[in-house]
């Protein structure tokens, strides 16, 4: 096996249930987002984009529709012979096996994938946060300091800063202290759970890990903590530009309205820097004459004779006439009927929706959900406070 600089390891097991319904039955990077893409689709095209071929990823939660849309990672230009992406699920061995306990003990179990390529470095990163990242910018900055351990930050409002992990570091961006959602933090430099490590160091790290009964096999809270009672030399890289979690509904919502902006902060349409998604071969989106169309994005397959306003349709949509749909996310192969009304909503996908609906109310603070594969009644209506059929 040819030896490769920098081996990425794209942590893609959670479980999500913050983002329920929708993560029921999928992993959460499988989670639909902007009208045409998958979360996990924004790690790996900034992987490909920053020159990193070799991709481990690393599931097990739900992992089938997860496992189905990576296949052998031609979208992303990863279906490499020597290199590109390989799903790595927990698996038996002569001792035994056991699930993934932790995000360190997830790197553990595949210590084998990894020194296949004799790698000087390891970049580990997650496969459910939005971003655009220049991961060979990091890594220059990793040599540069000479660091042994070097963790991507991002500046966030003070009054939020206590619900991040928050580093502590002098002028020189080495990092003194790593505090967990501190009460009182004296940084505002979160963590944005991006990791780059010597592999000789994470490697003995792993392994004492592993030998410690005590330990959550967490890098959060076990790997990174142990390293700085060490004192091993680590450096924070500052990281300026959009960088959002989507682990709740909120935040995904957030996310998705983000895009409807006139100039939004995250540029799908940067050539330079383009985010590859697995084609969904649809037909051209048709806009009846009957139609009213401003602020959305639209995807193929879309057939639109209502109005809609500040709304995401992915592929295969379709609306009827005389419905109304506001700051809304229309999931896949949704099929809307007429006369129906949807304010302030996240529609799963495969739903139902039928004649003279309502979904949400136009003064709500709250969002309704709809699960996938659900039949909307005209009788059925979204309630306010809890997005629950009442």
């Amino acid at each position: 096996m040819q030896r490769k600089q920098c081996v990425a390891m794209l942590l893609a097991g959670g479980e999500g249930r913050r983002l329920a319904p929708f993560t029921a039955k999928l992993a959460k990077p499988a989670v639909p987002f902007g009208g045409k893409y998958r979360i996990i689709d924004f790690t790996l095209s900034n992987c490909v984009n920053s020159n990193i071929d070799t991709v481990g990823v690393l599931t097990q939660y739900r992992p089938l529709v997860l496992n189905t849309y990576i296949g052998i990672g031609s979208p992303w230009d990863l279906d490499r012979r020597n290199g590109g992406v390989t799903v790595l699920p927990p698996y038996m061995h002569q001792e035994g096996g056991d699930w993934y306990k932790g995000t360190a003990n997830a790197i553990y179990q595949n210590m084998g994938f990894i020194d296949q390529y004799d790698p000087e470095y390891v970049l580990v990163i997650s496969g459910d946060h939005i971003y655009k990242m220049d991961y060979a910018k990091m890594l220059k900055f990793h040599k540069e300091k000479k660091s042994e351990a070097t963790i991507s930050v991002i500046e966030v409002p003070w009054e939020e800063a206590s619900r991040f992990g928050i580093m502590n570091t002098n002028d020189s961006y080495e990092i003194t202290e790593f505090d967990e959602k501190p009460k009182k933090p004296i940084s505002n430099l979160a963590s944005m759970g991006i990791y780059i490590f010597n592999w000789s160091l994470l490697k003995k790290y792993l392994i004492a890990d592993e030998n410690n009964s005590e330990s959550s096999n967490d890098f959060g809270k076990d790997l990174i903590p142990a390293m700085l009672r060490d004192k091993i030399p680590m450096f924070a890289y500052p990281f300026q530009g959009y960088w959002k979690d989507v682990g709740t509904i909120d935040s995904l919502w957030q996310a998705n309205m983000d895009l409807l902006e006139d100039r939004p902060e995250l540029n799908l349409y940067d050539s330079k820097w383009r985010i590859y998604s697995v084609n969904p071969n649809q037909p051209p989106q048709y806009i009846g004459p009957t139609a009213k169309v401003t602020q959305c994005l639209v995807n193929e397959g879309c057939i639109v004779h209502g109005n809609i306003h500040r709304t995401v349709l992915f592929y295969g949509v379709t609306i009827e006439k005389g419905t109304v749909i506001r700051d809304s996310i229309i999931m896949p192969n949704v099929k809307i009927g007429a006369n129906v009304q949807i304010y302030k909503a996240i529609i799963g996908e495969g739903t139902i929706i039928e004649d003279g609906a309502t979904i949400g109310s136009i003064d709500s603070e709250e969002i309704a959900v709809i699960d996938n594969n659900s039949v909307v009644t005209k009788t059925a209506v979204i309630g306010d406070q809890e997005g629950i059929l009442v």
